[in-house]
């Protein structure tokens, strides 16, 4: 295999996909966004974890923006969006949320989020429910609680953004993943420009409040929460993720009425950048209203 062939890139992920990159007002937040598809196609706004940013979604831009306005953002104090001394608790993200489908012109949208943003669909969906159709769920928090996840996730968290080098990062993205070698230097150096920006260090450890037990615990969705949802609901959970269990996955579809559920193998935190093709299978067949694949 060529040098080049063997290269993996943000860029590679966007071959052939007309896409764009911009920033809007939400609410006064300046929010960087990826985008695909074309306005007169239905919604899809694509939430990414804690820490994150909209690259976890560009082995997704293409094959959903053929069906959607695909819109993957950059969730207030992430990414290149704004980082204001913010609470940083669930509804500031659900508000910085709605606020990007008021620029945007939209009454609604299809959401999926993946861990924290699977948190921020589920919050939509209880309190705000005319502002969702379908939901997913993509190894959301939410409902576990577990003191040395939290821990874990909250040191490699400040340690990466307190001393941006390649392996805090690498380190960090490692976490994300079952197969580490799905952690690309093109990933590495995507996240580590994001990290060394002026006092994101500050912002990071504001963002790490949902580690914390009573912060976490009033941010939780409840039994009866869950069981409220009218919205059609897709839980997808892998084999290998480091948060919580396919069983407390499973838990969480059998409270939401009539919600789908599915586990991708070897996979961790990242589905859909790990093993793009099957979560871009299942999820485009979900959000078309279809079966979901087995």
């Amino acid at each position: 295999m060529s040098a080049a062939a063997a290269y993996a890139s943000t860029w590679s992920d966007l071959t052939g996909v007309a896409f764009q990159q911009g920033f809007l007002d939400a609410g006064g937040i300046r929010t960087r966004f990826l985008s695909a598809g074309s306005p007169d196609k239905p919604l899809l706004l694509l939430l990414h974890g804690t820490g994150g940013h909209a690259e976890a979604y560009t082995r997704n831009l293409g094959a959903h923006g053929a069906h959607f306005w695909t819109i993957a953002i950059d969730l207030i104090g992430h990414g290149w969006s704004d980082k204001p001394e913010a609470s940083y608790e669930i509804r500031d993200y659900a508000a910085h949320v709605l606020a990007v489908l008021n620029a945007l012109g939209r009454r609604s949208a299809h959401v999926s989020g993946e861990s924290l943003g699977g948190w921020v669909t589920t919050h939509l969906a209880v309190h705000h429910p005319e502002r969702v159709g379908r939901i997913v769920l993509n190894t959301a928090g939410g409902w576990t609680a577990h003191p040395e996840v939290m821990a874990r996730l909250k040191t490699l968290s400040n340690a990466a953004a307190a001393d941006p080098s390649r392996d805090k990062i690498r380190s960090r993205l490692e976490f994300l993943m079952h197969d580490k070698s799905k952690v690309t230097d093109d990933l590495v150096e995507t996240r580590r420009a994001i990290y060394a920006q002026p006092g994101f260090a500050g912002t990071m450890q504001r963002v790490m409040c949902l580690q914390e037990m009573e912060v976490r615990r009033r941010n939780m969705i409840t039994e009866e929460q869950y069981r409220s949802i009218k919205a059609p609901a897709l839980v997808i959970w892998t084999s290998h993720d480091p948060t919580a269990t396919p069983e407390e996955g499973q838990q969480i579809a059998r409270m939401i009425p009539g919600a789908g559920y599915v586990v991708m193998n070897e996979c961790g935190h990242w589905p859909q950048f790990e093993a793009a093709d099957v979560f871009n299978r299942l999820h485009l067949a979900f959000l078309q209203g279809e079966p979901v694949p087995a």
